[in-house]
């Protein structure tokens, strides 16, 4: 698990995830010429799960599995 700090909708937080976790996310943050916490903040924003850390591992996998 890699910890990181950031700031998401004016407050500081931190999510721990695997690092395939983390790798994934800044591929596509670089994709879409988004910081890596604006694409948290949309994950953030979005998600329906009470847990950051698993709705943006639930994120991640969605893009995958769209991904031919």
């Amino acid at each position: 698990m890699e910890k990181r700090s950031l700031s998401i909708a004016g407050h500081r937080t931190s999510v721990a995830l695997e690092p395939e976790f983390w790798a994934a996310l800044e591929e596509r943050a670089a994709a879409r010429h988004l910081s890596l916490a604006a694409l948290i903040r949309e994950i953030d924003e979005s998600r329906t799960n009470p847990n950051l850390s698993s709705a943006i591992r639930v994120a991640v996998l969605g893009w995958y599995k769209r991904t031919p």
